[in-house]
């Protein structure tokens, strides 16, 4: 459950020692200094998903600091990434420092002094773990700290993407506590990203790599599933491997690549037919726009996916019954194209 703290009903005067003190207390103990000449407003939003506490935290001008005193305080050992939401800030630790603008992201370590300073109103999603969970070998971490990662290319942009979804269903009403999935996909692709952007892969075990790259090829054909000559040929060479090895990665997964995409497609396409902003929009025209093209086959392979034609299915969805629930409607309620980041 996202635990949601405001302190917007307190006092203008009592607002920042409020927002400093549950910080403080929902990470690891830290000092923090406002440089807001008004009063400070900010809220915290957080949940435990899996093994990472997820938190996205908003404030104004402030610098927080983890001092070597806090430390001795409490210690217990984790990692932190911090990824830009809204406004910039300056992250220093190990005598580097990563500056941070909307998407980028760093990675800072407990354990050690560090310094995070936002120079006005600021939005920024904070994911905390045990540092054993990454899986890197310890003697890389000390290079990895308070490095920039972009989240416009590379493995970094999917770490971003991911992250950005994860931030927007904090508000939402499902639960994610119980997704070690989501969990363990997050760590993955962060260890793909720390060595790309050092040059190191070869730090990351190759379980890490392959995990990572699974959800790098699904985001890959979720981007383009509306591209009618998507295809396992286009999916490998775009990733630089053969069909052969993107084959076994998909037999891994207990499905085909192929498979994989006809799902995805079928999945967005149900979820259109479901939408009444798509109501005079013809059935023919949102299958071509998720690249299925022949109108009688993607209807055929609708009603075998789902026990129901599209049109049935619309008819369902505008006006909701008993007879529709049991036939597709429930368990539309549940398709993973609903939740994106629990498909991977």
């Amino acid at each position: 459950m996202t635990s949601i703290y405001s302190f917007n009903d307190l006092p203008a005067q009592e607002q920042f020692d409020a927002w400093r003190e549950t910080v403080s207390n929902a990470f690891v103990p830290l000092d923090a200094k406002s440089h807001t000449p008004t009063a400070f407003t900010g809220n915290l939003l957080s949940e435990a998903i899996g093994s990472l506490q997820v938190s996205e935290v908003t404030g104004g001008a402030v610098e927080v600091r983890r001092t070597p005193e806090a430390i001795r305080r409490s210690d217990p050992g984790y990692l932190k990434l911090g990824m830009q939401i809204r406004g910039y800030c300056v992250l220093s630790q190990d005598d580097r420092e990563a500056a941070l603008t909307p998407g980028d992201f760093s990675i800072y370590d407990t354990r050690r002094p560090y310094q995070v300073s936002f120079e006005r109103d600021f939005a920024q999603l904070v994911v905390m773990f045990p540092r054993e969970l990454i899986h890197l070998r310890p003697d890389a971490m000390k290079d990895m700290t308070a490095r920039r990662v972009s989240g416009r290319r590379g493995v970094g942009g999917l770490v971003s993407q991911f992250l950005v979804g994860i931030a927007e269903q904090l508000r939402g009403v499902e639960e994610l506590a119980a997704n070690q999935q989501l969990s363990n996909g997050v760590l993955n692709l962060l260890a793909a990203a720390l060595s790309e952007q050092l040059g190191c892969e070869s730090n990351v075990p190759p379980e890490t790599h392959r995990a990572a790259l699974v959800l790098q090829i699904k985001s890959f054909i979720d981007a383009r599933l509306y591209d009618s000559e998507l295809s396992s040929a286009m999916i490998a060479r775009a990733h630089n491997i053969s069909a052969r090895y993107l084959q076994k990665i998909f037999e891994g997964e207990g499905t085909t690549a192929t498979e994989w995409i006809r799902r995805r497609r079928l999945e967005h396409c149900r979820r259109d037919l479901a939408d009444p902003r798509n109501s005079s929009t013809p059935i023919a025209t949102i299958a071509a726009q998720w690249g299925l093209l022949d109108s009688s086959y993607s209807s055929k392979l609708f009603k075998t996916t789902y026990g129901i034609s599209p049109r049935e299915y619309r008819a369902q969805a505008a006006h909701p019954g008993a007879e529709g629930e049991q036939a597709g409607g429930q368990n539309c309620a549940s398709s993973p194209a609903d939740r994106p980041l629990r498909a991977y």
